[in-house]
């Protein structure tokens, strides 16, 4: 046991990847679990704000965008549950854990849609917030959720883009949508701040992460870095922050911002939020009524097993005596 921790730690020292094969600390596979169901599932319950308003987009090509875009948060979340099956959870018991409350997911899925300009702002700063948190997921020390986040981060970067350019067209509008987008921006600033989690001296996970190079920066490194990037975007969008105490600080060389509401994200993540019983109740029903699929796929999948090792005995089955030899019975 002493020459297999000697050797995970020496994996973790050497910046190379542990692998599913490999021998790991209880605490290090129970927090890589931890992780990454709460991000699959914070990406599937993240299809619900946004896909609200695939029937309601005002064009076709909008419909399509944002189609699109769920789509690829479902895909994300079937890569991350593969990656914690590596892991030897299993897949139905995590899915089971969020609809039970028993499992979190991202804290930001809990606010309402209230209108068009939100697709917009989601896509502008809680995909943007997700690229900040997740690029560095790519240098994870686990290997597989390391390779899924590479392509996620990829798709998520597009869909910023996506929520920046509608952003833009908004603001090329009249002085209607320019005020939607003003609104939907004073409601979903603060709770982008908070997905970077809680400030670190009341992180209870980040020391360990971060020694285990699951992490590589602490959320108030990652949240600063969100503030800085998203400042100057704001001015080229024309919209204000709503944070008066927001400001450049040219000892520190990044930006001041104000004090979070903590006891917010401490009452959202409780299940007190605007949306977390109507959050897991669709997610609930959902997966109550798919079950006849996921029944239909087993017994489809049981069949074919059958049929491909009953064509496998006939092939690999002895040939009767004589046969081939000219012998007649």
């Amino acid at each position: 046991m002493a020459d297999l921790e000697e050797h995970f730690n020496h994996t973790i020292e050497k910046d190379r990847r542990v692998e599913p094969r490999d021998w790991m600390p209880d605490g290090y596979r129970a927090t890589m679990v931890r992780q990454i169901a709460q991000h699959a599932h914070s990406e599937i319950i993240g299809m619900q704000p946004e896909g609200e308003w695939i029937t309601r987009a005002p064009s076709l090509r909008r419909k399509a965008i944002l189609l699109a875009k769920v789509q690829d948060e479902a895909g994300h979340g079937l890569y991350l549950y593969s990656a914690a099956e590596t892991l030897g959870a299993d897949r139905a018991e995590l899915t089971a854990m969020l609809i039970e409350g028993r499992q979190k997911y991202s804290s930001i899925f809990n606010y309402p849609t209230l209108g068009y300009a939100d697709v917009g702002v989601i896509g502008w700063l809680v995909d943007g917030a997700a690229i900040c948190n997740q690029v560095p997921l790519c240098r994870s020390s686990y290997g597989p959720y390391a390779r899924a986040m590479i392509r996620i981060c990829k798709e998520e970067s597009f869909h910023q883009r996506q929520g920046y350019e509608l952003l833009m067209t908004m603001m090329r509008g009249t002085e209607a949508q320019r005020a939607m987008v003003q609104d939907a921006v004073n409601r979903w600033w603060w709770p982008s701040l908070m997905m970077f989690g809680p400030p670190d001296d009341a992180s209870p996970n980040t020391a360990r992460s971060m020694a285990w190079k699951i992490k590589r920066h602490t959320n108030d490194e990652l949240r600063q870095r969100f503030v800085d990037m998203t400042v100057p975007q704001a001015e080229a969008l024309g919209v204000t922050l709503p944070d008066p105490d927001l400001r450049w600080n040219p000892e520190r060389g990044q930006h001041d911002f104000g004090a979070i509401d903590w006891s917010e994200l401490k009452r959202v993540i409780s299940g007190d939020g605007p949306c977390n019983a109507r959050r897991l109740a669709v997610r609930r029903a959902a997966h109550e009524n798919g079950a006849w699929v996921r029944e239909a796929a087993t017994a489809h999948a049981r069949k074919t097993a059958h049929a491909h090792e009953t064509a496998h005995a006939h092939e690999t089955a002895p040939a009767s005596e004589g046969a081939g030899r000219g012998v007649v019975a």
